[in-house]
């Protein structure tokens, strides 16, 4: 039997293939965020010379990407998977580049806090030298839009030595709308002054900045040496998990008691742990490795806090693994403590 291949099904069948090749490969204006995974840390923080464990503290992830047809289908009828326009996720005026290099540099940023957090804790040696604050990224259209550039080095605000990012930032936030403000500027090996018209920016509530996002650059020197392999792994949200294992690494007790320890939170350089983004995907990633505690930001008890929706996440999904409150690093050492006692 014959099939005849007229012009007509050639058409059709040029039609049908490119809807298809759209369907799964045209990206819309929206980000797709579902549950990632939980990995040990051990493989990825080492410490020279650190005890070890029986059990393991876990980093849990949130998986994103970019939204196709058939994936924005998928993840309307897909449960924990938000469906988020693109501009949430990176800004506009923010080019791809300039988002991952801005994550990964949050990543060095929460690794740098939980070390001192967690050297300070286990009284080991730790040196700590301030040598000004980075310009992250420039967002487009606000006050420092062709002023700044990604990888300047502000040393200081008006003849104000800058030694942190909430330094400038404090300084910065009891200005008036229109106030003009000098910056001194490492760039490129020479030392520029830049000048700066602040204003009220609705990305920040209406009060006062720059248009800049910003970290401390400091210098952490410690003894033993640590070592950090997380790859591409962005965001802030693994600090607290960071400084539990950097400390359990540091002395001679096993603080997971065999236990698979989860958990979330960025931590800031005194130990606060602060809210994150996916705290219910990353309950459903931690409950799949198998792990049976998972530490959640409590936000002094906030309505809708880390910690409630993490409570809810896992009673939804019927896990028996406990979920944790914590506000500081030192609540979830005293939680994993008081593990060894019981």
């Amino acid at each position: 039997m014959k099939i005849m291949i007229t012009r007509k099904n050639l058409i059709y069948t040029a039609i049908i293939t490119i809807i298809i090749v759209l369907l799964f490969t045209f990206k819309l204006p929206y980000y797709i965020q579902k549950p990632g995974g939980a990995d040990a840390l051990n493989p990825i923080v080492h410490v020279d010379g650190g005890y070890e464990s029986e059990g393991d503290m876990h980093l849990v992830t949130v998986r994103g990407m970019d939204a196709t047809p058939i994936q924005f289908v998928i993840a309307k009828f897909m449960p924990h998977y938000d469906i988020v326009p693109i501009h949430e996720v990176r800004p506009e005026g923010i080019t791809d580049e300039e988002y991952f290099h801005a994550q990964l540099q949050m990543m060095e940023n929460s690794q740098e806090a939980s070390t001192v957090v967690a050297y300070e804790a286990a009284n080991a040696d730790i040196q700590i030298d301030f040598s000004g604050v980075y310009v992250v990224s420039v967002v487009e259209k606000l006050p420092a839009d062709g002023v700044l550039q990604m990888g300047d080095l502000i040393k200081q605000v008006d003849q104000t030595e800058i030694k942190e990012a909430d330094d400038l930032i404090n300084y910065v936030k009891d200005k008036e709308d229109g106030d003009v403000i000098e910056l001194q500027v490492e760039r490129d090996g020479s030392t520029i002054t830049k000048e700066i018209t602040l204003q009220k920016l609705k990305e920040l509530d209406n009060r006062i900045g720059m248009g800049v996002q910003l970290v401390t650059d400091r210098q952490v020197t410690v003894n033993p040496k640590v070592e950090f392999s997380s790859g591409n792994i962005g965001g802030p949200s693994a600090g607290l998990m960071f400084a539990l294992e950097m400390y359990d690494q540091l002395t001679a007790d096993d603080l997971t008691n065999g236990e698979q320890i989860a958990g979330t939170g960025e931590i800031d350089y005194n130990g606060n742990v602060h809210r994150i983004g996916g705290i219910d995907k990353k309950v459903i990633a931690a409950d799949k490795a198998g792990c049976t505690v998972f530490f959640a930001p409590n936000e002094n008890g906030a309505k809708d806090s880390n910690y409630e929706i993490a409570k809810k996440t896992a009673e939804e999904i019927g896990t028996s693994m406990k979920v944790v409150p914590v506000d500081t690093f030192d609540d979830a050492l005293k939680f994993l403590e008081g593990l060894k006692e019981k």
